[in-house]
């Protein structure tokens, strides 16, 4: 019996070619940019979380309207896929949480300034249970995350 696996396109371009405004590189190269600023800060704990974090992007990319018009990909709830495809895995719990919460930072900021009350009090209730440790390390992956957008070397300051 021979198993076919069909993906929609928009799998191979956000993974290969293009994601949106904000990322210079698909997703694949997006990663290794992150894991290459990881591993220069020498945050090696992070590591793991770099090469995942974005796993479930090619899953869910999708184009609304105004996203034809400009030929990007949006990602909705990338980062709880994300997680879901690796929370089996034999991973440790904080680089499953780094994939999981890695966007609620930015999440919760977005959700405010658009007054998206209901969204931004789930995330607050998720983001209360953090330690002020692991915040402080989702602070730093977030910077990774920027850097990894726009270039391999570059670090955040001379962005």
């Amino acid at each position: 019996m021979k198993l076919k696996r069909v993906l929609k396109k928009e799998f191979y371009i956000t993974l290969f070619i293009k994601q949106n405004k904000w990322h210079k590189y698909g997703v694949l190269l997006h990663t290794l940019a992150v894991a290459i600023h990881t591993f220069k800060a020498k945050k090696y704990k992070m590591i793991p979380a770099a090469f995942l974090h974005d796993i479930g992007k090619p899953y869910v990319a999708y184009q609304n309207e105004k996203d034809k018009k400009t030929k990007e990909y949006s990602f909705h709830n990338h980062e709880e896929i994300s997680y879901h495809i690796i929370k089996n895995w034999n991973l440790s719990d904080y680089t499953k949480n780094l994939v999981r919460y890695h966007y609620l930072l930015r999440g919760m900021q977005k959700a405010e300034e658009r007054n998206l009350l209901g969204v931004y009090k789930r995330m607050k209730r998720s983001f209360d249970k953090l330690d002020d440790n692991f915040i402080e390390d989702l602070k730093l992956f977030m910077k990774f995350d920027d850097m990894g957008k726009v270039s391999f070397f570059k670090t955040k300051d001379n962005i």
